[in-house]
């Protein structure tokens, strides 16, 4: 496989029926991670549209944030148009915890990672 040439282990393949996905972490030693996704079984899902144009391809970059109000607010502060694609919901991939796609103008799809709110540190 041509990311395990690369130096990546490619993590086991599981289904997230929330996004109708077959997907797989690859990660691998001083390289940025990356997410597998095939389309699930019945291959109808969000890759379906994608597929019909090109077999492979890399059609997203994502992000963590803690709060994606923010982020996204601090995008159209900079003048950068965004539209949200797929409002917020749980990922298998990511333990539960809820992603969201929004359409950046001049940059193209991006997948926000809702991260809990950090603890403020004690001060004492």
């Amino acid at each position: 496989m041509f990311l395990q040439g690369l130096g990546y282990e490619v993590g086991e393949l599981i289904v997230d029926p929330e996004q109708n996905v077959r997907l797989a972490m690859c990660r691998g030693s001083g390289l940025p991670s990356l997410e597998l996704i095939v389309p699930a079984d019945d291959g109808l899902g969000p890759l379906s549209s994608v597929l019909r144009r090109q077999d492979a391809c890399i059609y997203h970059s994502c992000f963590t944030t803690h709060d994606a109000d923010a982020s996204l607010a601090a995008m159209a502060a900079d003048s950068l148009k965004h539209m949200t694609v797929s409002p917020p919901k749980p990922a298998v991939l990511f333990g539960g915890r809820a992603v969201s796609f929004h359409l950046v103008g001049g940059f193209g799809l991006i997948e926000l990672i809702h991260l809990p709110a950090p603890v403020p540190a004690n001060r004492s």
